[in-house]
């Protein structure tokens, strides 16, 4: 099947489109992307997300739910047109949405989450019919609906022999761990590791003026200087000691928490770039010390993808932390800023043909789970005939 999967992440400032190519079942299953583009959003679209998501108003969160269906469905058509084809060469979009909030309790459970996007518009746009919302299904059985990137983790990067962690590092960072092919007992685990890029990102649109929105190849961190009394500080925060299934959002390491590091950092007498520099130390120590407290055994690999890995700060800090070798998900052939919008395609694809979308022992949920909802699109009808050989 040909599935578009479209995906904008807690960073929340483009939407990935992957044009995909998806077959068989698992364990089975085969997966390519054909094209794949980044859909910015229009300026000033990021921080209407950021502050709706933070305490926006009933009639914003409205518009903006339509808003999204209509970028989302201009990020699908223009990844169709430059991948060579039409509308009615897709068969599938799968869409995750702009996640707005995500409720964790004290105890980590998850009670809620919401992603917007709408999948009406997106079916109506392009005539295909549209796989949306796959967070809730997850959560409405008991998981945190969250990383849903773990099972296509499982279905497509397990080495033969080796133990491998694949760390994405969006906004939030999240990982799984994957046990050898050989391994017949083991099973994958996977949660959010904590701030990826959200803190380094907010800091660096408050000391910039909305000059810069991350730190472009860590060129201001590496000409800072580590607070490490600070650091251990900042580790001390108890999301890192809850043990998984955990997830987390822009909801606990928030722009509010990066304004309230900054004045900190400033109160300790550290310049911007010393200040950027520790941040950057807190999400590398930060995965490294989750690897430590909760791997399952000693990992041979690590996979990077997401835009975190393109710090080479960041890669840098990660190989020194870390006893495997650490390698960008590129070197092994998966396109690190277009794994995401993979991964929901893969999941429409499970969806459409009935199949649970959802490991228990990765997302803490009591069973496993058909993920998702279908809009109808103008293929729908041929789409069911090709498919399944009813008459719709």
């Amino acid at each position: 099947m040909r599935i578009v999967g479209l995906m904008s992440g807690t960073s929340a400032d483009a939407i990935d489109a992957a044009l995909c190519e998806i077959s068989g079942a698992p364990p089975q299953l085969q997966a390519q992307i054909l094209h794949a583009v980044t859909f910015p959003y229009p300026d000033g679209f990021q921080r209407r997300i950021v502050d709706a998501g933070q305490g926006g108003r009933v009639d914003e969160m409205c518009a903006l739910n339509f808003e999204l269906g209509e970028l989302f469905s201009a990020a699908a058509l223009r990844v169709i047109q430059e991948g060579g084809f039409t509308p009615a060469d897709i068969d599938v979009i799968g869409s995750h949405g702009q996640t707005f909030w995500h409720a964790v309790d004290a105890a980590g459970h998850v009670s809620a989450t919401l992603q917007l996007g709408e999948p009406a518009v997106i079916a109506e746009r392009t005539g295909v019919t549209t796989i949306s919302n796959f967070r809730t299904r997850d959560v409405a059985v008991g998981g945190q609906g969250a990383p849903l990137t773990g099972y296509a983790d499982w279905l497509l990067l397990r080495h033969s022999t080796k133990w491998r962690a694949v760390q994405n590092i969006g906004g939030i960072g999240n990982v799984t761990f994957l046990p050898p092919l050989s391994d017949h007992t083991s099973l994958p685990t996977a949660f959010d590791t904590g701030p990826g890029n959200a803190l380094i990102d907010s800091a660096m649109m408050m000391l910039t003026d909305g000059a810069q929105a991350y730190d472009r190849d860590g060129q201001l961190a590496r000409g800072g200087k580590l607070d490490e009394e600070w650091l251990q500080n900042l580790l001390g925060h108890p999301y890192y000691v809850v043990k998984p299934p955990k997830t987390t959002e822009r909801e606990l390491f928030s722009a509010k928490m990066a304004r309230d590091l900054v004045d900190e950092g400033h109160t300790r007498g550290l310049d911007n770039a010393s200040i950027i520099a520790t941040l950057t130390a807190l999400t590398a120590q930060s995965i490294a010390d989750a690897y430590e407290h909760f791997a399952p055994a000693q990992l041979d690999e690590v996979i990077l993808s997401g835009g975190g890995r393109s710090n080479p700060v960041i890669m840098e800090l990660l190989e020194a932390l870390i006893p495997a070798k650490v390698l960008a998900s590129d070197q092994i052939g998966v396109d690190g800023d277009n794994k995401e919008a993979l991964v929901f395609a893969l999941l429409a694809h499970e969806t459409w043909h009935a199949r649970a979308g959802n490991l228990p022992s990765l997302t803490g949920a009591s069973r496993a789970v058909i993920l998702g909802d279908i809009t109808p699109g103008q293929n729908y009808v041929d789409l069911i005939r090709r498919t399944f050989g009813g008459a719709g």
